[in-house]
């Protein structure tokens, strides 16, 4: 104990600009500990905004909002920000702006950082929305719109589009021309000038050119994703020439100019469903039995299989029709995230698919890792799975919500957002944080219990008699619903805002001709809705 406070006692010697720069260099944990040392040390920490904004940002696990051009970018404001917007998630406190009306009605839409994108065929072109605040003292939103062109002979060909906002990222994805070798052209555009991309290492390439029956391609199979420097498709029941079946994920490194690409082939049997690259090195693969953890490093050109992860088996007859996953932005990359695996089951006397969706930090999958790895060696196709008794339980939290409902799981880091309650009829805003730190706080006493309720240990839930196992139970979570509800088909979350697709039925009386009665036109119309947590 001498020795610490003499240490401490030869840091404080120096000029406090000094002291200041030898605790920046500390990362947060240091930070922390630091601060218990003496009152002097803590009293020069609680003293630099910077460092107290970096601890903040730890303790949070928050993503930095964007700077806005002419606002005001100092840390002891950005750090007023950062802790208004978390007391308003935790007290759902939020400001709502007056809805603004979609010119045209979406349809195959997909949302990327608040931005909605969906193709409208009779304008040739994808149509981009965003709603901004017209300024900061009203309730007025105006709506940002813009398009990438399509000409007429490739607007038929084209089958599947994604994008990126933090990539300035548009993909297009079309059938490639008959007569050629190949069957998708993949097109890297700029989002926000509509011309090829300027970092693209070239403005298209070719998707599945190897010996694949072309006739019998079906294009709504696809799914897609932009992480960073990669873009990968998920080609599903593609019939080869020699009339074989096979699921193909192809990765693209679109910025490379060694053209890196890499196409892994699986077994259409073990029913491959969807992807998710976890980080710039990782990708998550989902079929119907198990969840398969990917490479993109160890192998030049190629997927290198690292780790297997059971699902919870179900009791025949009863099997996993559909698998998705939520969406991890690029931009978090540096922050530990959830990720929401949603799970539809058929099959028996089910009227009804149950859906059952279970969280699970991303780092606890990527230390996963090397827990497999200590147990079964090096994964290869015929290793193993980790079984779920092993790790799901523990590690995951599972829900049982309704299929084909968009308003569920929209995730930024450990917070959670969904509509609760009957899809046709107005519903709560629910929130769950999932943040260690913020349970831990609650459970000790400190910050606000307004509104919040902690949840932990298992919970019921209808159909959990479908499962051989027991579902995952191990993340508490503080949970706070707002009062008013909502009626919207979809939503978005963003760091300190949800956006949803509202709706309204207007009804109107149509004018007869003579003689006959008249009737009422029903007319829906769509628009944003925009919740402001700040």
């Amino acid at each position: 104990m001498n020795q610490v406070h003499h240490i401490a006692t030869r840091l404080l010697d120096f000029p406090m600009e000094i002291i200041l720069d030898i605790l920046s260099h500390l990362d947060v944990h240091d930070l922390v500990r630091a601060r218990r040392v003496c009152s002097d040390i803590r009293q020069a920490i609680d003293s630099s905004s910077e460092l107290l904004y970096s601890m903040d940002l730890e303790y949070f696990n928050a993503i930095p909002v964007p700077s806005i051009p002419g606002s005001d970018h100092s840390i002891p404001t950005l750090r007023k920000s950062l802790l208004q917007s978390e007391s308003a998630w935790q007290k759902a406190e939020y400001s709502k702006r007056n809805p603004i009306a979609i010119p045209h009605p979406p349809s195959m839409h997909q949302w990327s950082c608040g931005v909605l994108g969906f193709p409208v065929e009779s304008l040739q072109q994808i149509m981009f929305f965003q709603p901004q605040l017209a300024d900061g003292h009203s309730n007025t939103i105006n709506l940002r719109q813009w398009s990438c062109q399509l000409d007429s002979a490739a607007a038929l060909r084209l089958v599947h589009y994604n994008f990126s906002v933090a990539e300035d990222l548009v993909t297009l994805v079309f059938r490639a021309p008959s007569g050629e070798s190949h069957a998708y052209d993949v097109i890297f555009r700029s989002l926000s000038e509509d011309k090829v991309h300027h970092e693209a290492a070239f403005p298209s390439v070719k998707a599945l050119d190897n010996e694949v029956d072309l006739e019998l391609l079906d294009p709504y199979t696809l799914r897609s994703s932009i992480f960073g420097d990669y873009y990968g498709v998920l080609f599903r029941n593609v019939n080869k020439a020699n009339g074989e079946v096979a699921d193909c994920l192809q990765i693209w490194n679109w910025k490379s100019k060694d053209t890196f690409q890499c196409l892994e082939v699986f077994d259409p049997a073990c029913k491959t469903m969807n992807f998710s690259f976890l980080t710039n090195e990782r990708i998550l693969v989902v079929n119907a039995r198990e969840l398969l953890l990917y490479s993109l490093v160890h192998a030049p050109n190629a997927l290198q299989l690292t780790a297997k992860f059971s699902l919870p088996a179900l009791h025949s007859p009863f099997e996993y029709a559909c698998i998705s996953f939520s969406p991890i932005p690029s931009h978090a990359c540096a922050h530990n995230q959830m990720i929401a695996l949603s799970m539809d089951i058929s099959g028996g006397s089910l009227t009804k698919n149950p859906c059952f969706t279970s969280y699970v930090e991303r780092n606890t999958l990527l230390k996963l890792e090397s827990t497999y790895v200590s147990c079964y060696g090096k994964a290869t196709e015929d290793s193993p799975d980790l079984p779920w008794s092993s790790w799901g339980p523990d590690h995951t939290r599972s829900f049982e919500e309704s299929s084909f409902d968009p308003c569920k799981h929209s995730v930024i880091g450990f917070r959670t957002a969904s509509l609760v309650g009957n899809q046709n009829s107005k519903r709560p805003l629910c929130i769950r944080d999932f943040n260690p730190h913020r349970v831990v706080d609650f459970k000790a006493g400190n910050g606000t219990k307004r509104n919040q309720r902690l949840v932990e240990g298992g919970e019921i839930l209808p159909n959990s008699s479908l499962f051989l196992e027991p579902l995952g139970s191990g993340l508490p979570y503080l949970e706070t619903t707002t009062e008013e509800k909502f009626l919207s088909t979809d939503m978005t979350m963003e760091v300190n805002r949800v956006t949803l697709l509202s709706f309204e039925v207007m009804n109107t009386i149509g004018m007869p001709n003579a003689g006959e009665h008249s009737f009422v036109k029903h007319e829906l119309l769509q628009g944003f809705e925009v919740l402001d947590f700040e």
